[in-house]
């Protein structure tokens, strides 16, 4: 029988959801706001303590929208753990992982259990519940936020030593986040219950984590299989979001049978899920479609998870908390700065790194929220104090990590964002021999892409022009060598002799090198010659029908390779990252709207397939979206 009260408060809280996302982007133009903290702050206002929108004894019936959206983070948590792309930075991801988990979580426990009277709900308590809720406590301080971290590193454009530490950190921080949860929150059961911690407790909790992780690659098996059906993608997305729920749902069957027997066992649905996750990354050529999944329905669970975990707050608890909020911020901050300064130490990083390394792990989003609102709803006596306050630090965490992550990637000098450049930038520039409507147009279209373009001709150059137009008397090899054009990326012949071009083309191979070569040829009987100079040749006729002949046969590519399609393009990169040497190209995790189009290595054009490896100095061609070829260079060419 359907809950119809159930159905009401459902649609009534969707509504609610949506206009909570229409505000917190409101609140981020206006104010600056992190989304996040617009969608809690929206949530708790239509929550009971404040409008009522959704009364609070329905929020438990909703709880298994929590469930779904707890999945999904521990989905997209694990999909960020590229093994591959972590290795030349292991050793100080290694060290600085034991500083800010270790000393993080050891440091925040000793200070809370010690600071008792600060914390209402603590004061009064037994000194081993004061114990272990101290170390939940100090368990979510360690949480980081893959999605925060990623979101500033892209808008940076950073790369870098520190930017791959900073994210191989964070991603690997989350998976043992969970783990120590799992280990902390069981412990937290018994001791808070007053049940006995003898040997079987300490098996039973091993089981547990082994068996959590057995059961996470064999739920990794079952999203494999869905994977690789011919369901289309809004079918794989549902499927996903259904097998996230049942291992929730699995887990609650398993709990209740095992309890029955009087025997305290239970699965980790968390590690279950970022293990399923991390399988089908690391070892599935599934892995680009499982992320594209990932990243068209985590916007929506995030709207639903943040909203209803606003609505769940109390306004006036929030309100009278956050000077203790604060106090624990501090709190937190030692702990990071201290591991920071071990992480540099242990691992030998560059001094530099020693005074900042704490900065890009302030910020805090799904995976902290997400413990949290676990504890609060195993715990209802003190559990929602205990939300409440940790959400105000997240709140605090969201406002002031962003700048600080942002300011240490400048400071060490790996950020790269659009500027205006000078000349002593590594700009791409093009030398145009010819001026003539052709000529002026391709300047044009190459200065819109951010190429430094100068036109060379023997006429007379016009007035107020935007492209740099440079005279010469003569196209002889005399006024060439006058004109010091440096190092060309390309040169463009398009003067309308051949002979001239070739002249200017057989002084450039000479003189320069072999720089990208193009000439517009004027008659059939010259091509030879200019082929054994490696220039590339137009021959405006054939290339007519060429473009006609593609242009009949596969229109939509033909769009893209002309820059005729909306938002698309194409671009060679060359790869210098050496943590890209030996990938495959199966394991590169593109964005979902890139594909590569050639492989070019020493000169000469590679037939490319999912297990060829990459090496250094190879030029590839992509296709897709402007900002995610903005995002792929950036990640070859660090």
């Amino acid at each position: 029988m359907i809950d119809t009260d159930l159905l009401k408060y459902l649609t009534g809280f969707f509504i609610v959801a949506i206009a909570a996302y229409e505000i917190a982007k409101f609140l981020q133009k206006k104010l600056h706001f992190p989304l996040i903290t617009g969608l809690i702050l929206t949530g708790i206002l239509a929550g009971s303590s404040f409008l009522g929108f959704i009364p609070e004894y329905v929020l438990p019936k909703l709880n298994f929208l929590n469930e779904v959206a707890l999945a999904i983070i521990a989905f997209s948590a694990g999909a960020e753990l590229h093994l591959e792309e972590l290795r030349s930075r292991m050793k100080s991801i290694k060290w600085m992982s034991i500083g800010q988990v270790g000393i993080t979580f050891v440091i925040s426990a000793a200070i809370i259990y010690y600071i008792e009277d600060f914390i209402p709900f603590l004061s009064g308590m037994p000194s081993p519940v004061r114990l272990i809720i101290s170390m939940l406590f100090a368990t979510i301080f360690v949480a980081r936020s893959p999605s925060s971290a990623i979101a500033i590193i892209n808008e940076l454009r950073a790369r870098g030593p520190f930017v791959k530490t900073i994210m191989g950190v964070t991603v690997i921080t989350d998976v043992l986040v969970i783990v120590l949860f799992a280990i902390i929150f069981s412990l937290a059961k018994n001791i808070i219950n007053d049940e006995s911690l003898n040997l079987i407790f300490f098996i039973l909790l091993i089981l547990q984590i082994i068996l959590s992780v057995l059961v996470g690659f064999v739920f990794g098996k079952i999203l494999k299989w869905f994977l690789q059906t011919n369901l289309n993608f809004h079918f794989k997305s549902i499927i996903i979001i259904l097998v996230g729920y049942s291992i929730y749902f699995l887990n609650h069957l398993l709990r209740y049978q095992v309890h029955q027997m009087g025997i305290h066992f239970e699965l980790e649905p968390l590690l279950i899920a970022i293990t399923a996750s991390f399988y089908i990354t690391n070892y599935t050529s599934y892995n680009h479609e499982f992320e594209k999944i990932l990243n068209s329905i985590s916007p929506y669970i995030y709207i639903i998870f943040f909203t209803l975990t606003g609505e769940s707050l109390s306004l006036e608890i929030l309100i009278s908390v956050f000077g203790i909020a604060i106090l624990l911020f501090l709190v937190r901050l030692l702990g990071l700065i201290l591991g920071g300064f071990f992480g540099v130490w242990g691992a030998k990083d560059p001094k530099k790194f020693f005074w900042i390394a704490w900065m890009p792990y302030i910020t805090q989003a799904g995976v902290a929220i997400g413990l949290t609102t676990i504890i609060s709803n195993e715990f209802p006596e003190w559990g929602h104090q205990f939300e409440t306050l940790i959400i105000a630090i997240i709140v605090i965490n969201q406002i002031i990590g962003p700048p600080l992550f942002k300011w240490a990637i400048k400071y060490v000098g790996e950020a790269h964002q659009k500027h205006n450049f000078t000349s002593d930038d590594h700009q791409k520039k093009a030398v145009i021999f010819s001026l003539d409507s052709v000529s002026l147009a391709l300047a044009k279209m190459l200065k819109d892409k951010g190429w430094l373009v100068k036109i060379i001709t023997t006429q007379e150059v016009p007035e107020n022009s935007d492209i740099e137009i440079i005279h010469v008397d003569n196209y002889n090899k005399y006024e060439i060598s006058k004109l010091n054009l440096g190092q060309p990326d390309s040169v463009i012949l398009l003067y309308p002799d051949d002979q001239r071009n070739f002249e200017i083309a057989e002084w450039i191979f000479e003189n320069i090198g072999s720089p990208n070569m193009v000439t517009r040829l004027n008659s059939g009987a010259n091509a030879q010659k200019f082929k054994k100079l490696g220039v590339k040749i137009i021959e405006p006729t054939a290339a007519m029908i060429n473009l006609l002949d593609h242009m009949v046969r596969a229109p939509e590519a033909t769009n893209i390779l002309l820059g005729m399609a909306e938002n698309q393009d194409t671009i060679d990169i060359e790869v210098k990252n050496p943590d890209m040497k030996g990938l495959h190209i199966r394991d590169l995790h593109l964005p979902q709207d890139v594909i590569i189009l050639s492989l070019k290595r020493k000169g000469n054009t590679v037939i490319t397939h999912g297990y060829t490896q990459l090496r250094l100095g190879d030029i590839l061609t992509f296709v897709g979206s402007k900002e995610s070829l903005d995002k792929v260079k950036v990640r070859f060419e660090y």
